[in-house]
């Protein structure tokens, strides 16, 4: 097997451009829930990446109850504005996943959205075909980022490398660089199309640091010559 034959893409803000829609859906299910949502928005932006499920559980104290609430009406909300056409893929995402396959690559698309929201991303951009596997935190024990199952959930399911050390992990966040890290894989590359910026992303375990998803392509070209 070739080395860094698997990769492992974030979706919002790595490949998928939301134009932050995860704070507006957000705002919007704090106040329906009642909530003052600017009490809670600086620690919802920290922790991007982050399975929204944990997020909530956080601001609530524990209250379970109130965080799957708090959970469902934020999903709903942001499948509301999926529905309304407001995403759109990161631009080259979708040139840059084939090329990757094309490379031979195996490509796994990873979210911190529950496996509805995911879904509804996956059907708005027309990416069901796009790659052979898609994982959200419950298809991974429950846990997402910045453990590192969803990464080695990919790992264990693909089988497309011998050694997670020839995995690649990408994202936009200090979570999914936290997450990479964590699991061990070889390359760790933040992209700066998203939540966090190059010093956030090197400080929490980025191996590499590129504009965009767009890059990668290149950037494991280079490693295998």
């Amino acid at each position: 097997m070739q080395k860094h034959n698997l990769v492992v893409l974030d979706m919002a803000g790595t490949t998928v451009a939301d134009g932050g829609l995860v704070e507006q859906a957000f705002t919007a299910a704090a106040e329906r829930l009642g909530e003052d949502p600017a009490t809670m928005i600086d620690y919802v932006r920290a922790t991007m990446g982050e399975s929204k499920i944990s997020v909530f559980r956080h601001l609530f104290g524990g209250d379970e109850h109130r965080a799957h609430q708090a959970n469902l009406a934020f999903e709903e909300a942001y499948g509301e504005l999926v529905t309304a056409g407001r995403i759109a893929p990161v631009p080259g995402a979708a040139d840059t996943i084939a090329a990757l396959r094309e490379q031979g690559r195996t490509v796994v698309l990873t979210t911190g959205f529950a496996r509805v929201t995911q879904d509804a991303i996956l059907d708005a951009l027309g990416w069901r075909e796009l790659v052979a596997l898609t994982l959200c935190p419950a298809d991974a024990g429950g846990r997402g980022r910045p453990y590192p199952d969803l990464v080695l959930a990919a790992f264990l399911r693909t089988g497309a490398v011998d050694d997670v050390r020839h995995t690649v992990v990408a994202g936009d966040t200090s979570y999914d660089m936290l997450s990479g890290a964590r699991s061990g894989a070889g390359i760790v590359a933040g992209v700066l199309t998203g939540a966090h910026g190059e010093a956030a992303l090197a400080e929490h375990g980025a191996t590499h640091v590129l504009a965009s998803v767009a890059g990668l392509p290149d950037l494991l070209r280079e490693y295998g010559a």
